[in-house]
């Protein structure tokens, strides 16, 4: 299974990244290989369904990209001046008032919360102890950043009216992508990247999140309700869950997700709610939003790169702070309504 599309060595990296990174700057565009335009062929995961009650392994369907490969790599290493809000109507509205989000720390953030092994896993966990509803987070390629550790201590008090348990499993098992290879931008971090994506694919991970959920459960089963979240690659991977027969969470929320493909959103029933960057494919964002079935809430924040609510966010800057808060409690309005 890949989600390379079968391509080798920068082609592969150059494909896996067009969404997970903002564009680099316009002094220091890679070569792309003038063969990249006659490369079409669709994205393959196995496909059977699975009937079973119990939460095994995701089965994960075949399906077929939305644009070319070379023009998904020209949006990459292109800036984007302007990004048009979603034109679709939210669905099930915020509640005027859920959240007291505290006072963001720009940098030296300290962690809440403590680690423990959790399905084979080391995990961040955070979040009140009698909390009765859960939430698994799946972080983006750089693992464990302030930012990130941040953003799940917010989930999990902010909300006046109901806290979160938080779970973060560190999938890489202690190798991270160095954030240094952003941007690829030379054939040596592109090779890095390429080996990366191929050892930790989304279907890989998203195919590990039952068994991981079956075991947090079963240590902490007051926990009665769930959602799951991912940030940049984590997003793909909560795309990919949900819309599995084996989904086993009440809601999803999806933050500057990776490689959003339209289709996937037709086999997601649960809530869920999207909010893209200015680097996402507005027309991807678009048909996903329209593609599924259940509630949900789908709003592109203009101004911000990929990965504003992540270890990419400069929480320096007035401005993406600010963003960073209002991303956080626009989640937490729309999981108070779904979870």
């Amino acid at each position: 299974m890949s989600l390379s599309r079968h391509l080798p060595g920068p082609r592969r990296v150059a494909a896996v990244t067009s969404s997970l990174a903002g564009p680099p700057p316009t002094t220091s565009q890679p070569h792309l290989p003038s063969s990249l335009s006659n490369s079409n062929s669709d994205y393959n995961f196995s496909s059977s369904p699975s009937t079973s009650p119990t939460h095994s392994p995701v089965q994960f369907r075949h399906f077929s990209s939305q644009s070319s490969l070379n023009q998904d790599i020209l949006k990459q290493f292109t800036p984007k001046n302007t990004c048009k809000m979603s034109t679709m109507p939210a669905q099930h509205g915020h509640s005027k008032a859920c959240c007291n989000i505290p006072p963001v720390v720009s940098k030296g953030y300290t962690e809440k919360g403590t680690y423990e092994e959790l399905g084979g896993f080391k995990s961040y966990v955070t979040g009140p102890d009698d909390a009765t509803k859960g939430i698994i987070s799946i972080f983006d390629i750089f693992g464990y950043f302030p930012q990130t550790v941040q953003g799940a201590d917010i989930l999990a008090t902010s909300d006046h009216s109901q806290s979160y348990k938080i779970f973060m499993p560190d999938w890489f098992n202690g190798e991270p992508c160095p954030i240094e290879w952003f941007p690829p931008d030379n054939e040596d971090k592109q090779k890095k990247l390429g080996a990366f994506f191929q050892k930790n694919s989304p279907p890989s991970v998203a195919a590990k999140v039952p068994e991981y959920f079956k075991a947090v459960s079963a240590k902490y089963p007051q926990i009665k309700s769930w959602a799951i979240i991912g940030f940049c690659w984590g997003g793909k991977v909560v795309s990919l869950v949900t819309s599995s027969s084996d989904n086993p969470f009440k809601a999803g929320v999806e933050c500057h997700p990776a490689m959003v493909d339209p289709a996937d959103a037709e086999n997601i029933k649960v809530p869920l709610a999207l909010l893209a960057s200015k680097d996402e494919p507005p027309e991807d964002v678009k048909k996903f939003e329209q593609n599924l079935k259940g509630p949900k809430y789908v709003e592109t924040f203009g101004d911000q790169i990929h990965g504003w609510m992540g270890a990419r966010s400069d929480l320096e800057d007035e401005h993406v702070k600010s963003e960073y808060v209002r991303g956080y409690e626009t989640v937490l309005k729309f999981l108070s309504q779904h979870v």
